[in-house]
């Protein structure tokens, strides 16, 4: 187990003290006097998903054994964890750390259940945009294990090249033979997570961003030229059959196994199983219909200190000193087979050449906008990109959906 020596001299002394009088206070973590009459160690409380709880026990250990303080790892459904925390959090009965997903922080945040997490010089080891998915409102709250984001799976033993732009893609499909090239999960409310990089090659991402970079609710670019013109683009792939709402993840996945489509816009999520049937899969950055990149979503996850934690130098020295080390984030890797937040796990991981390709499409990501007032724009996104595609006129329906974006955030 490597230690991250970086920040361990500046916590060092500091997270011992407060160790100890964390200890001496006592809290709903901390364990009781002993026999002797001398304080116990600390215990902290590490909520994690069920499937990444013998990933981080090595670190746990580690930790313990370096510190006396105890890390207790408890497996939690990862459907229930977030709301679980929101609930307990401030009951002082909840953990003194949390796993998550970044694009919990605005609820996080205004709940104020999340404490800020102290990065120190060791904060240009991580990739840049897992930094930025874990700062909101110039404050970082998250230490970033992972990276996460769509790209184009190609299927090479059909098209043994990759297209230079979305209508080279659909071409070479149908130079191919192919009825329907390209395949991308939809369904009938529609799915702008997976149309997001397409949006964005036309200059309209959901919202501008203010001069530290933080996603400004103010500033919906959703009815920016780049929006309309989006739109127009997507009724005309609508009706040229390039998009489909009858599409959905099965489908797609479905079509793509059978051969039927050569290129397929989905996450590393689906890799295996496409792997495991047998097709001959490359990952390519995503053909943008314009001459500008197409930028999907990046969803990072990472670790939370609670605001309530009596805890908190220990669980801050833990996550930027053990779980931000090269070791447990390829451990986590290995968990769950996406891409380590730590710029050097990253590199190490992408020997392979399927996680090498997602880090390429990665370096363009953007992230998903944390901020409550995206909730607003989930509500009427996906509907509105379906009728379009359906034959709705894309002018007025992209309209109706800046308005109603626009009232909903007011």
């Amino acid at each position: 187990m490597k230690v991250n020596k970086k920040s361990w001299i500046a916590l060092g002394g500091l997270a011992v003290a407060s160790i100890v009088l964390a200890g001496c206070a006592g809290s709903g973590n901390d364990t009781a006097e002993n026999e002797e009459g001398g304080d116990a160690s600390t215990t902290l409380t590490v909520w994690v998903d069920t499937e990444r709880v013998d990933a981080l026990q090595g670190a746990a250990d580690a930790y313990s054994e370096k510190t006396g303080v105890e890390v207790d790892l408890v497996g939690k459904d990862v459907a229930d964890i977030k709301d679980d925390f929101i609930q307990q959090a401030p009951t002082g009965k909840g953990p003194d750390v949390v796993m998550g997903a970044h694009d919990w922080l605005g609820e996080l945040s205004t709940n104020g259940v999340v404490a800020p997490i102290e990065l120190g010089d060791t904060s240009g080891d991580y990739l840049p945009v897992a930094l930025q998915a874990s700062t909101y409102e110039g404050t970082t709250y998250m230490l970033p294990y992972a990276v996460e984001n769509i790209a184009i799976l190609r299927n090479a033993d059909l098209i043994p090249e990759p297209a230079a732009s979305f209508d080279d893609m659909i071409a070479k499909g149908q130079a191919a033979g192919l009825t329907t090239p390209f395949v991308v999960e939809q369904g009938a409310e529609g799915n702008p997570y997976h149309l997001y990089p397409f949006q964005t090659a036309f200059g309209a991402p959901v919202f501008g961003t203010d001069a530290e970079g933080n996603y400004d609710p103010t500033d919906l670019q959703l009815g920016s030229e780049g929006g309309f013109e989006f739109a127009s683009w997507l009724g005309a792939q609508g009706a040229a059959g390039n998009f489909n709402t009858d599409i959905d993840g099965d489908i797609a996945k479905t079509m793509f196994l059978d051969g039927e489509a050569a290129f397929w816009l989905t996450g590393p999520w689906n890799v295996g199983v496409a792997t495991d049937a047998g097709v001959n899969v490359v990952i390519d950055q995503i053909p943008s219909p314009t001459d500008a990149v197409a930028s999907p979503f990046a969803g990072v996850k990472g670790f939370f200190v609670s605001s309530e934690s009596d805890n908190k130098v220990a669980a801050n020295d833990f996550l930027v000193n053990y779980i931000g080390t090269e070791d447990v984030q390829l451990e986590l890797f290995e968990a769950g087979n996406v891409l380590p937040a730590l710029t050097a796990a990253a590199d190490t991981a992408a020997s392979d050449p399927i996680i090498a390709g997602f880090q390429a499409v990665g370096a363009d990501a953007v992230p998903m906008p944390a901020i409550p007032a995206m909730g607003s724009v989930w509500q009427f996104w996906g509907v509105a990109e379906a009728a379009i595609i359906n034959g709705a006129d894309p002018a007025a329906t992209w309209q109706k959906l800046v308005d109603d974006v626009t009232s909903a955030i007011q």
